[in-house]
This record gives C-alpha cells, sequence and structure tokens, in this order.
C-alpha cells in the first residue's frame, strides 16, 4: 500500500518527484535566460527615461516659445510658465524624479528670463561647457 506520492518499485519505496541534478539543471537554465534578458530590459528602460526627458524638454520648450509670442518677454522662471497656464504643471525629470531644471538665460544681454532650459542631470558637466579649458 502507498500513501500520498510514494510509490513501490522493486521492493523499495521511492518518492515521486525531482532529482537534485534535474532542479540544478532547471535553475542554470532559468539564471542563463536572465543573463541574457536582463540587460536588455535595462537598457529599454534607460531608452524610456531618455525619451520622456526629450518630450518634457520639448514641452517646455515650446511653453517658453508661446509666452515669448504672447508676451514680448520671457518668463523669469519656469513657475510662471505654470501660474500663466502655458504648462498644466511642471514636467518631472526622470532621471533626477525632480522638476529642477536649468534655466539657460537669453544671449542677448538686455534681456532677461528663461530662454532655454537644461536637464539638472549633469549639473557639474552643464557648468563647465561654456568654460575653455587651458
Amino acid at each position: 500500500m502507498t500513501t500520498g506520492n510514494a510509490m513501490q518499485k522493486n521492493g523499495r519505496l521511492s518518492v515521486a518527484g525531482f532529482t537534485l541534478i534535474e532542479l540544478v539543471v532547471v535553475i542554470s537554465i532559468i539564471g542563463l535566460l536572465l543573463s541574457l534578458a536582463a540587460p536588455r530590459y535595462f537598457a529599454s528602460i534607460e531608452r524610456g527615461k531618455e525619451s520622456v526627458q526629450q518630450q518634457n524638454i520639448y514641452s517646455l520648450r515650446d511653453a517658453i516659445d508661446k509666452f515669448f509670442g504672447d508676451n514680448g518677454r520671457y518668463p523669469e522662471t519656469l513657475e510662471e510658465l505654470v501660474s500663466k497656464r502655458y504648462l498644466r504643471a511642471m514636467p518631472v525629470d526622470p532621471f533626477t524624479q525632480q522638476t529642477d531644471w536649468i534655466a539657460v538665460p537669453p544671449p542677448d544681454e538686455t534681456m532677461t528670463g528663461v530662454y532655454d532650459i537644461k536637464s539638472a542631470m549633469n549639473k557639474e558637466e552643464d557648468r563647465d561647457v561654456g568654460k575653455k579649458s587651458p
């Protein structure tokens, strides 16, 4: 008489199930597949963040241009775009998870305000762009 998963085989009681070798092979195959899929997954996450960032920068630049077209001046701050309803809300930078965009002043020194924006992802690199190396 057998109970549960136990079976009588050649006078010995054996338990139905997987051997240790079978389990190790399956786990190693799963690990191999994950090692191939994970880098592609994380690369697609980065590409998605870059795409969202580009769209947010485009929206901000478009709002700045519309503000300039309507008012003949650039907004003093990015928050002015939200308060004047050129934007519903300040877009979030997907890399920094904040609304910490870097405002670029106009090239014309007689004008003030926000002419363009940059991501705050690489603040140190952005500050060094305009400096000449010795």
